[in-house]
């Protein structure tokens, strides 16, 4: 079974996507929503919802605090993590995250993303192609979209959870340690698996991105790893191609 863990706070206004998202795909799921404390409805919406969920209403501090105590609290062998204002690309894409997993020497898969504009979800802003994975590419400063990432509990179990302390570079530390210090099986399956609304804590503002290299540093440091000198500078600039670069195929926004 796959567990999926949605973080929320205050999400009023888009919650039901994601979890009509999570609800339509015709595999076990199970779809836990840790709740930060909203005061706009959110909570009303999920105990009401219709769909399966299982919610924890905890006012835990940070996105990462509530992924942590949802994997905590999640019972599947397979774990993925889908913000609040993200839904799944297609009804049916956690049927090729699941075949990934029919590899017994896979720990964990990953694909592409589409960043979608926040008033009208049809509409691309953005594509992720995150492409085959190398560790080499971590140090040019590639990773996996976070969202589109799923991965063994017993890997959690082995590695730790995330890293609390990192802020918004946690997704990011997760990546170098359980990729290139633990050299966990990882493959990719090359299509849209997450949608999301544009927006992000990291890309907010210059002051934040600045916060977020500091931050992408330290998550090198605490592994005991060695970027080169130019991974961190390249790390932002590789989404440049993103704004133009557009899904075909499978791949697109119906």
């Amino acid at each position: 079974m796959i567990s999926v863990i949605t973080p929320c706070l205050n999400s009023a206004a888009v919650i039901g996507d994601c979890i009509d998202s999570v609800a339509g795909q015709p595999v076990a799921v199970e779809h836990l929503l840790v709740d930060g404390g909203s005061s706009d409805g959110t909570l009303e919406i999920l105990r009401e919802h219709e769909a399966p969920i299982k919610l924890l209403s905890d006012r835990v501090t940070g996105i990462y605090a509530a992924i942590n105590a949802g994997i905590q609290a999640a019972s599947g062998d397979i774990i993925g993590a889908l913000n609040a204002d993200d839904f799944y690309a297609t009804p049916d894409i956690l049927n090729r995250v699941l075949s990934a997993f029919e590899d017994d020497r896979i720990d964990a898969c990953y694909g592409d993303l589409c960043y979608v504009d926040g008033s009208n979800p049809s509409q691309i802003v953005r594509y992720w192609q995150a492409g085959q994975f190398g560790t080499e590419r971590l140090r040019h400063g590639w990773m996996p979209p976070h969202p589109t990432f799923f991965i063994r509990r017993q890997v959690y179990e082995r590695t730790g959870l995330y890293r609390e302390d990192l802020g918004t570079a946690a997704d990011y530390e997760l990546m170098l340690r359980v990729l290139l210090k633990h050299r966990i099986r990882v493959t990719y399956v090359p299509r849209v698996i997450v949608h999301m609304r544009t927006g992000g804590a990291s890309n907010a503002s210059l002051r934040a991105r600045i916060t977020a290299n500091r931050m992408d540093r330290a998550a090198w440091r605490v592994n005991g790893l060695s970027p080169y000198p130019w991974t961190l500078i390249s790390k932002p600039l590789r989404k440049l191609p993103q704004w133009w670069r557009r899904p075909k195929g499978p791949n697109s926004i119906n």
